[in-house]
């Protein structure tokens, strides 16, 4: 007669190695926005930028780097981000998603460490804030073409980088992740201008005619109307009053700008 042996026992951890670490990276962008000094009214010039954090010690010191830190036993990576995105911002709401495992080889020079990156939507207001409280050296806003292509950035964020670059402007143009960027009241003409700061490319004649009557495009926006149903208008940015709209909670299953 054989016994069996409980395969909890039987199970060896010691077999295999478990990475050294597994950090939440997260990409916080936000949309600054600059008013304009001209003789006529005009919208305001926006900018998709990021913020980084300088490293203060080995590995890349004094190179650029994505915010992020290790997950704990304790929570889920998901979690983690949500907790380093709170412990930077002071934010613990708001638009973070996930983007993408990194674990190249030699990716982090510590040791056998896997990444996850999200990404996140922050307001121009939180990361302002979040700049002039800490030292100059330390944190930095700047335009992803900057970041892209004029700083050094630390272990392989310049590929996280340019990953959620293009995964938010993807989502620009497939969903109504521009809400993150606009007030609750906005005229045409700004969602407009916000679609094409992060996707400069966009040139669409017809915007606004297919935007309120195209069919696949009927429900994602609606006229703001006061309580009494008057329609809301504003020349903040135009000589004559333009109607202004907001988002619904209806969410598009095709692209709803193109």
């Amino acid at each position: 007669m054989t016994s069996e042996l409980d395969p909890k026992q039987q199970y060896d951890a010691k077999k295999y190695r478990t990475p050294d670490g597994i950090p939440a990276d997260i990409v916080m962008f936000t949309l600054t926005r600059q008013e304009r000094r001209a003789a006529t009214k005009s919208l305001p010039r926006f900018d998709l930028k990021v913020m980084l954090i300088r490293r203060k010690s080995w590995p890349f010191a004094g190179a650029w780097a994505l915010p992020g830190g290790f997950s704990q036993e304790s929570e889920s990576l998901y979690e983690t981000a949500r907790r380093e995105l709170k412990e930077e911002t002071g934010v613990d709401e708001g638009h973070l998603e996930y983007l993408g495992v990194y674990s190249t080889p030699g990716r982090d020079p510590r040791g056998w460490i896997i990444s996850h990156a999200f990404f996140a939507l922050v307001e121009e207001w939180v990361l302002e804030k979040r700049q002039a409280a800490d030292d100059a050296q330390t944190v930095g806003l700047f335009t992803v073409q900057e970041a892209l292509h004029e700083l050094e950035l630390a272990f392989d964020h310049r590929e996280i980088l340019q990953d959620a670059y293009r995964k938010i402007q993807e989502q620009m143009l497939q969903t109504t992740i521009a809400k993150q960027f606009l007030p609750e009241h906005f005229t045409l003409s700004e969602l407009y201008q916000v679609i094409q700061t992060v996707v400069p490319d966009f040139a669409e004649l017809n915007f606004i005619r297919k935007i309120t009557s195209t069919r696949s495009r009927q429900g994602i926006l609606e006229e703001a109307r006061s309580e009494e149903g008057v329609p809301l208008l504003s020349n903040q940015y135009s000589q004559r009053p333009a109607q202004l709209y907001k988002f619904t909670d209806f969410t598009p299953r095709l692209s709803i700008y193109t």
